[in-house]
C-alpha cells in the first residue's frame, strides 16, 4: 500500500484539475450545465435571452455592454432577462460575486411574475457564490432557492439545490447535514448519478467505505463512462485495500476518456500503485 498517496487521497479525493489548466475552468462548465439541461427547458427560457447568453460565449464584453444598454429601457421580465445575461458573462469572466448579483436581482425581478424562472436564478446565484467561495452567503440564498422552487412544483431544480447545499455545507465543515441534502436528492432524483458520486465522496471523506462502495456503485450503473465517477471508485477501492479493482477504474478512465484531465489524473495514480 501507498502510505503518502493514502493520506492525499483521504484528504481531498481526486483532483481532475491538479497540473493542468483546463480550457474552460470547472465553475463555469457547472454553470454551462445548469444553462442548458432540463432546468432552462421547463422554465421555457425565452429566445431573446438564449441569443444573449450565446452572445456572451463569443465575446463577452461585447455582450455585458449590450445587455446593460438595453437595460435601461427595459422592465418586469426584460429587465430580469438582461440582469441574467449580464452575470452570465461576468461569471464567463470569472468575477463571480458580480455575477451572483445580478442573477439575485434578476431573481427578485422575476418573483411573482414567473416563480420557476426566480427559482432557476436563485440557483444559479448560489452556484456563483459557491465558486467565489462565499459559501455562508450561498446557504441562505439557496434556502430562500429551495423556498420557491417548491412553490412552483419545480422538482428537478430543488434536487439540484440539494447538491449545492451539500457542497456548501461540507465547505463549511457541517458533514452530517450535507449528508442529509444528499440523501434528499438522491430520494429526488434517484437518476442523478451526480447526486450518487457526491453521496460516495462524502461518505469516503467521512471514512464510511462501506456505504462509499454502494454510493459509487449506483453511480457507475447509472453512468458508466463518467471519468469523475471512475476516479472516485478507484480512490475508495484502493483505501479499501483492492487495488486490483483500484487498478482496472483508473485503467477505465484513461481508456474511455483519453486525453483529459481526468485520464491524466488516472495515470499519476496508476504510476504511484506501481511504486
Amino acid at each position: 500500500m501507498l502510505p503518502a498517496m493514502l493520506a492525499l487521497l483521504m484528504q481531498a479525493g481526486p483532483n481532475p484539475s491538479a497540473g493542468a489548466i483546463p480550457a474552460i475552468p470547472p465553475e463555469l462548465q457547472e454553470l454551462r450545465r445548469r444553462q442548458n439541461t432540463e432546468l432552462s427547458v421547463e422554465t421555457k427560457t425565452p429566445d431573446r435571452l438564449q441569443q444573449c447568453l450565446a452572445r456572451a460565449e463569443l465575446d463577452s464584453v461585447a455582450a455585458t455592454t449590450e445587455a446593460s444598454s438595453r437595460l435601461g429601457k427595459a422592465r418586469g421580465l426584460d429587465r430580469a432577462y438582461e440582469l441574467h445575461c449580464i452575470g452570465y458573462a461576468q461569471a464567463i469572466l470569472g468575477r463571480w460575486t458580480d455575477a451572483a448579483g445580478n442573477f439575485i436581482a434578476a431573481r427578485d425581478l422575476a418573483a411573482g411574475k414567473d416563480p420557476a424562472y426566480s427559482a432557476r436564478l436563485g440557483a444559479i446565484a448560489a452556484n456563483a457564490l459557491l465558486s467565489a467561495g462565499n459559501n455562508i452567503e450561498a446557504l441562505t440564498v439557496l434556502e430562500q432557492a429551495a423556498n420557491d422552487a417548491a412553490a412552483a412544483d419545480f422538482g428537478p431544480l430543488i434536487a439540484e439545490i440539494e447538491l449545492d447545499r451539500a457542497r456548501a455545507l461540507v465547505a463549511t465543515g457541517q458533514s452530517e447535514a450535507a449528508a442529509a441534502s444528499l440523501a434528499k436528492a438522491r430520494q429526488l432524483a434517484p437518476g442523478s448519478s451526480r447526486a450518487w458520486l457526491l453521496s460516495a465522496t462524502l461518505a469516503r471523506r467521512d471514512d464510511d467505505l462501506v456505504a462509499a462502495q454502494s454510493f459509487i456503485e449506483q453511480a457507475s450503473l447509472l453512468d458508466p463512462s463518467n471519468p469523475d465517477i471512475g476516479l472516485e471508485a478507484g480512490v475508495i477501492a484502493v483505501l479499501s485495500g483492492n487495488d486490483d479493482a483500484a487498478r482496472r477504474s483508473w485503467q477505465s478512465v484513461v481508456t474511455l476518456a483519453p486525453g483529459t484531465t481526468q485520464a491524466q489524473t488516472a495515470k499519476g495514480y496508476l504510476e504511484q500503485l506501481t511504486q
